[in-house]
């Protein structure tokens, strides 16, 4: 973003940055229950009140089909226009996340030599918007990008003042965010996942001692036994285990 000299111009920035630490605090504060979901909602809160011009904004993330998932919007119609896009098989998002170098795409919905007439046709006879901003998330990472952050407007000029840089830097926070919450997500789960299968070789591992002395059993024998009962039962092998180890006296 290019910086003036006037005071005008140094207000501005500052209220920008006053924004920017703001959206900050807000995504730090995101509970961890909430998600992707969460993180999303206060990006579009923040991008809608900060980019001028912008009516509508939107997140959508790419599924693994290449299809839209629209996460979060301030306004039905985004959910519609995203929604659209996928329909028509052309628009800003799929443009963004799959265009070489910095992931932005910019076009009025309508008039001559729009970069989407079949999208923007629908977009402005159904919807009524004019006007579209679509930054790849990450904005300059490699594509196909995960996701991209669109901003709408009423009017076909609605975003011809908009500084992009201001867009990118926004598509940016919300990259980084989404990532952060993805990668904890997948963190909790592989512990999880550890956690769980430690438990379950503990619980088998009781269990076979349980049948090796009380049967005099080998390490082996006891463990095909557990697995047949599995198996006769349809019960998983450490519900199994645990019934045996918890009911052991009974035996």
């Amino acid at each position: 973003m290019t910086v003036d000299s006037t005071s005008e111009s140094g207000e501005i920035d500052g209220r920008l940055a006053d924004a920017f630490v703001a959206l900050a605090d807000a995504l730090f504060a995101v509970p961890d229950t909430a998600g992707v979901v969460g993180v999303v909602e206060r990006v579009v809160e923040a991008a809608h009140a900060i980019v001028p011009g912008a009516d509508v904004v939107s997140v959508v993330l790419r599924n693994p089909d290449g299809r839209l998932d629209t996460v979060a919007a301030s306004h039905p119609s985004a959910q519609k226009a995203d929604a659209l896009q996928d329909e028509v098989g052309e628009g800003p998002s799929h443009t963004a996340m799959f265009r070489t170098g910095v992931g932005a795409a910019m076009d009025r919905l309508t008039g001559p030599g729009v970069t989407w007439p079949a999208f923007g046709a629908r977009a402005a006879a159904d919807l009524g918007l004019g006007a579209v901003l679509a930054t790849g998330m990450f904005p300059g990472g490699a594509p196909p990008r995960f996701g991209s952050l669109n901003f709408y407007s009423w009017s076909p000029d609605g975003l011809d003042t908009v500084d992009r840089d201001l867009a990118l830097v926004l598509a940016a926070h919300a990259a980084t965010a989404i990532h952060a919450v993805r990668a904890r997500t997948a963190s909790e789960l592989r512990e999880s996942q550890l956690l769980e299968a430690l438990q379950s070789r503990d619980v088998i591992g009781q269990a076979k001692g349980v049948l090796m002395e009380r049967r005099g059993l080998t390490s082996d024998e006891a463990f095909d036994v557990l697995r047949r009962t599995s198996q006769d039962l349809n019960v998983k092998l450490r519900e199994v285990a645990e019934t045996l180890v918890t009911r052991r006296t009974e035996l």
